[in-house]
């Protein structure tokens, strides 16, 4: 080994047989042997890469990628089936909440058994005690079972052990994802501190934020293989842009194979004679929130009475597509893109003066953005018989998460012919680490 390096990863592979259904009875051997057959999976293909004394990395990638796989080859639960792991010094892991705790034994016991899986003697055990007991602040259960602990509770206790045992190596998976606030602040801190003090961390996360906190340098592992090494911000946008793309061609062949079941189903019914005009099952026309009299209610007492929809029903939104750049219908968009909206309508009386517009809503109920054909200055209308309105909205900067869309079609100064509350609900996703509410675009010029 470089005197520089802690770890040395050279060139790593492991498979794994995955079993259809695998017997370990003889008689389930005998009958269905068959169950036995097995396919080879391998899980990581050669990887290579070294940490240096007091360095901490990050291994990102998407589930079933090799991460945790090469945190077990770390710290040798198992073996690699070709390729070298060379590692220097006393090796602290937290792969599993609780993982050889006792369930039956105290607290205090079970820190003592832990510790000594690390390598410290009852001595050393005993003078840090206090400073295990107190980091993790369950003096008051220490003498209880830890199987009357909380998952929370476990991991404290778990977490205390494991840096408290002057460890060279630290190696952790996703275990800071479980804890209160005060206590994922207090364990960053920590890890801030013993990785000053020298010790070598290897951090197994889906939360980037956590890794950006603790480490200098993240390794994208995708399929086995390491895609991107370097620096936090250099690694992390990348990663975020292709799962980002992944899911939007996810939510591109759902919607796909929700249309063409629309459109089976829609045919099946064409074919009964039940229904001469299939509609879309997008716009769900529940009996309480849509009823065919022309009685109009107030939006107050729609909410009072959780309805969905009101109005006269004189018009009907029947069906509402959402649009990406590709015209493509999808329910995720990406932040800064064009989004396209078409109303589809049914008349059933003229509506004279019409006015059709748009809410957008976060799930927690606060407007963030809302516009109608009046507040844009359109020339007046009537609507006549049926139609399509078609909405772009453009570069539509919204933070990432879910939000619900709104729609009404109104007449006059405000008189609802048909209010669609929540009509769909959309996501927003992004590959940049602005926090808020709205993107908004803008340059930094340095003196």
């Amino acid at each position: 080994m470089k005197p520089e390096n802690v770890i040395e990863v050279n060139d790593v592979r492991k498979s794994f047989k995955v079993y259809k259904d695998k017997g370990y009875m003889l008689k389930e051997m005998v009958l269905f042997a068959n169950r036995r057959k097995y396919e080879i999976h391998e899980v990581l293909k050669g990887i290579s890469f070294t940490v240096g004394k007091g360095e901490a990395i990050g291994l990102i990638g998407q589930n079933g990628c090799g991460k945790s796989t090469t945190l077990k080859l770390l710290t040798k639960i198992i073996y690699p089936d070709s390729g070298s792991i060379r590692m220097r010094g006393r090796v602290s892991s937290l792969l599993e909440l609780g993982a050889g705790f006792h369930p039956d034994m105290s607290g205090r016991e079970n820190i003592y058994i832990n510790a000594a899986i690390f390598g410290l003697t009852r001595d050393e055990i005993a003078k840090r005690i206090d400073d295990i007991i107190a980091f993790s602040e369950l003096e008051h259960y220490i003498d209880n079972p830890v199987r009357t602990y909380s998952s929370g509770m476990y991991m404290r206790l778990a977490f205390s052990v494991a840096i408290n045992v002057d460890a060279d190596i630290l190696l952790i998976d996703e275990i800071l994802a479980v804890g209160d606030a005060n206590f994922q602040s207090k364990c960053f801190n920590r890890l801030k501190e013993i990785k000053a003090e020298g010790t070598t961390i290897v951090i197994v996360s889906h939360s980037l934020g956590q890794i950006e906190q603790v480490c200098e340098r993240s390794i994208w592992i995708h399929d086995g293989k390491i895609m991107a090494e370097g620096s936090p911000r250099e690694v992390h946008p990348i990663y975020l842009d292709y799962m980002g793309t992944k899911r939007l061609e996810n939510a591109q062949h759902e919607a796909i194979r929700q249309k063409k079941k629309r459109e089976k189903e829609a045919l099946k019914t064409d074919v009964s004679g039940e229904n001469a005009l299939p509609r879309d099952t997008s716009v769900n026309e529940d009996k309480a929130d849509c009823e065919d009299d022309l009685t109009t209610i107030s939006s107050e007492e729609a909410i009072k009475k959780n309805k969905k929809r009101w109005g006269n029903g004189m018009a009907r939104l029947q069906e509402i597509e959402l649009l990406d750049e590709n015209g493509v219908d999808s329910t995720l968009f990406e932040t800064g893109k064009n989004v396209t909206v078409k109303l589809h309508y049914h008349v059933k009386q003229k509506v004279e003066d019409a006015v059709i517009g748009i809410g957008v809503f976060r799930t927690d109920g606060v407007q963030v953005y809302g516009s109608n054909t009046r507040i844009d200055k359109l020339d007046e209308f009537s609507l006549e018989k049926d139609g399509v309105v078609c909405l772009v909205l453009k570069n539509v900067n919204l933070m990432p998460g879910q939000y619900t869309l709104d729609f009404a079609i109104e007449s006059g100064m405000g008189l609802p012919i048909d209010y669609y509350r929540e009509a769909k609900r959309v996501e927003f996703f992004t590959t940049k680490d602005d926090v808020g509410l709205s993107r908004i675009e803008h340059e930094w010029e340095l003196g």
